[in-house]
């Protein structure tokens, strides 16, 4: 068997939303787990519309989303002369022909067409079949020779046969009459150079198969194998859109998301293998296939998606999610922690990612590493610190200054003052809580205590007492 290649073929002309993001998944999934090759092409061709930034913003997406891409990206602009070469190769080969016929004749002839009843008109050219020796000398356009009669047959790995009754397809224009070559022709030409062997695309590309298929018959190639996946729906089951939430990728980051995560999520999205629902890119390579692929749209779903992502922070190991932590604090557009707060960071990470679904609140239960003296309040920390909690942690200051600094030892010794007034632990753990903190909610007040170590927790302890 040959070498499998797909490939990702976005537009720039925006950001990367979320359905290309889970097509290039499918994409590299489906190549890596079979030692493939995953190739990345910008269809960049509508020069009015794309952008650099849009091409930048495609790329940082794809990387922070791990999906790496095989050899250079592929401007599918600069083949635009390699487009035109095979356009006039097939006028050689006689499975194209020139067009002389001007937009007002064809508006004529359909306008006819209409009146005859013909809801939807199929232009046919009288130039097809004509004897080159009554070309005139004017402006043409290269059409492809599309069988009248018959059917086109797609035979879609997704979709299953899709039938195309071949008297419903134009003659396609392919090179037009300032001799730039169009869209549809450009993504065959490419995918064939690239060796591309599965074209693994959104389902709104169906209609497009059945054309791009009689170029390759046009020309003599062999047809790709062709997988048309379902669009993602808002929960709603309505087309997605801005009104749903997040759809550009970067906006998944900025929320806290880990690309483990929006990896695992993306491939649950309209793929299933079994009731399979955490798993890793190993699992997911050696896992997926095509016929895994469900025919029906899928529903975005953001407690599913947090519920994996908090899943993929409790298993990460600290030391790679740390990076991704870091890059999240550029994402959100928050201050870059200091050098300090990093190393604090590392020592908290412990006690911080078994419980959190998101980055946000992970940053957030790290608080009280990422805060500095005099630590602030928050409104329910305040109320904890009355006069009575107060004492009490003055009390507990001395006795912390001496005892070695490990956890059973911290556990034993704010147990014992909690006994001594005849309260339960958790009525010392509170102020304890806001004087470390300044927040009511924290990880254990021992771990924090375990992470500040000694010298900065009996300062903040103090700071209440002065």
């Amino acid at each position: 068997m040959s070498e499998i290649v797909t490939r990702f073929a976005p537009s720039p002309t925006g950001y990367l939303h979320i359905g290309g993001a889970r097509t290039a998944l499918f994409n590299w999934l489906f190549a890596r787990g079979r030692g493939g090759k995953f190739l990345l092409r910008i269809e960049d061709t509508d020069r009015e519309r794309s952008t650099p930034e849009a091409t930048a913003a495609i790329l940082k997406g794809l990387t922070w989303l791990g999906l790496d891409w095989d050899g250079d990206v592929v401007s599918q602009f600069d083949g635009k002369d390699r487009h035109a070469e095979v356009a006039h190769e097939m006028l050689a080969r006689g499975t194209a022909y020139k067009c002389f016929s001007t937009q007002a004749e064809i508006e004529a002839f359909r306008e006819a067409e209409k009146a005859r009843g013909v809801s939807y008109p199929v232009f046919l050219s009288p130039w097809r079949d004509a004897d080159p020796a009554t070309y005139p000398d004017a402006p043409y356009v290269i059409r492809m020779k599309a069988p009248r009669t018959g059917q086109t047959v797609i035979d879609d790995k997704v979709q299953g046969k899709v039938v195309i009754q071949n008297p419903t397809l134009d003659d396609m224009i392919v090179l037009r009459s300032d001799g730039t070559p169009v869209y549809m022709l450009a993504v065959v030409v490419d995918d064939h150079d690239m060796g591309v062997t599965h074209v693994i695309r959104g389902d709104d590309h169906l209609n497009n198969a059945a054309r791009q298929q009689m170029v390759y018959d046009a020309m003599g190639w062999k047809v790709p194998v062709w997988a048309h996946i379902p669009l993602i729906h808002g929960p709603d089951g309505k087309k997605l859109s801005k009104r749903h939430g997040a759809v550009g990728l970067e906006e998944y980051q900025a929320m806290g998301y880990p690309a483990a995560a929006m990896r695992n999520y993306l491939a649950r999205l309209g793929w299933a293998h079994g009731d399979a629902e955490f798993f890793g890119d190993t699992e997911a390579k050696e896992w997926f296939s095509l016929e895994g692929i469900g025919r029906a749209p899928a529903r975005l779903d953001f407690k599913k998606l947090e519920n994996l992502s908090g899943q993929h922070i409790a298993a990460t190991a600290d030391a790679d999610l740390l990076p991704e932590i870091l890059a999240f604090f550029g994402a959100a557009k928050l201050p870059e922690p200091s050098q300090p707060q990093k190393d604090g960071l590392v020592r908290a990470l412990f006690s911080v990612k078994e419980r959190a679904k998101t980055f946000t609140e992970l940053i957030e239960k790290a608080h009280f590493v990422l805060t500095s003296r005099p630590i602030s309040m928050d409104e329910k920390a305040a109320k904890s610190l009355d006069p009575v909690s107060r004492s009490i942690l003055s009390e507990l200051t001395p006795q912390l200054q001496s005892v070695s600094w490990e956890r059973d030892k911290l556990e034993s010794v704010v147990a014992g003052v909690a006994e001594a007034h005849v309260m339960g632990l958790g009525k010392v753990a509170g102020p304890l809580r806001a004087a470390l903190a300044g927040r009511a909610v924290t990880p254990s007040v021992f771990d924090m205590m375990l992470v500040l170590g000694r010298e900065e927790t009996l300062a903040r302890l103090k700071d209440l007492a002065d």
